[in-house]
């Protein structure tokens, strides 16, 4: 297994493209496709700006097959019913947040899932597992896809043994690096804020990440993208520089994916 980075290789010369289109506070929201189904996890960015940035890869929302949502805070939902609309897309939700996503308006196609069960969208295979976050019923995911298995694991407090037994053997990880701990406990948060973010229905540090890591590192783990960093609490250079720790005898690449930029396509062969 191995990625490829910008040039896409021949056409089904890929099991899985991975674009994460935004991460932070202000908009969620990844690319994944086979090559043939091409679905967003969270669209959590104003339908303008998704579709630019898809352009911006040369992809089209037009393209898309489904929008699967991870939860129902704003920034993971924002354009779900706005894309769902303009491009005829079904919605997979969780059955237990369905009746906490009104915001969403009307939605032609609402598929539920249960979390803990498997579900297909074409030969995408989508497995949501329950994470601790504040939240109505919070799901990560992996996505496999002829063999190769990625997971998504962001909005988290604490990393259960339920998450770290689904993130096992994935090829791409796209993993939560919240906060630098010193960064936000002398920060401007007001404290009632502070001690939600690291509490256990919070957001996990660079440290917690770092941890986690060290427990799911494999010789097949490829390339792990830390995601969901604050704009207050963190710095991309703090949340690398810890998160490393965990990869410095491994050849697993290490990047960190931004709020207002469009990261790269990453292939997995």
């Amino acid at each position: 297994m191995s990625i490829v980075y910008q040039e896409p290789p021949e056409p089904g010369g890929y099991s899985l493209a991975v674009c994460t289109l935004a991460s932070g506070s202000k908009g969620n929201s990844t690319y994944i496709s086979d090559g043939t189904t091409s679905i967003l996890i969270d669209a959590g960015l104003s339908g303008a700006e998704i579709e630019k940035r898809l352009n911006s890869r040369y992809l089209s929302a037009a393209q898309l097959d489904a929008i699967v949502v991870s939860h129902e805070h704003s920034d993971h939902i924002k354009a779900v019913g706005v894309l769902s609309r303009r491009y005829k897309l079904p919605v997979y939700i969780n059955r237990n947040a369905r009746n906490v996503l009104k915001p969403l308006g009307k939605i032609q196609q609402l598929r539920m899932f249960d979390c803990g069960t498997t579900f297909q969208i074409q030969k995408l295979s989508i497995h949501p597992f329950s994470i601790s976050h504040d939240a109505a019923d919070p799901v990560g995911f992996t996505i496999g896809q002829n063999g190769t298995k990625m997971g998504i694991a962001t909005d988290l407090g604490i990393a259960t043994s339920v998450v770290k037994e689904h993130l096992k053997n994935c090829s791409l990880l796209i993993l939560e690096s919240n906060h630098d701990p010193e960064m936000l406990a002398n920060g401007p948060y007001p404290w009632p804020l502070k001690q939600r973010i690291k509490g256990r229905t919070g957001h996990l540090s660079n440290v917690d990440s770092k941890r986690l890591l060290q427990e799911l590192q494999h010789d097949r783990l490829e390339h792990v993208v830390l995601a969901h960093l604050s704009e207050t609490n963190n710095t991309p250079h703090k949340a690398y520089e810890e998160v490393a720790k965990a990869l410095a005898r491994s050849r697993t690449r290490l990047t960190v994916a931004e709020q207002d930029v469009c990261g790269p396509i990453l292939y997995l062969k």
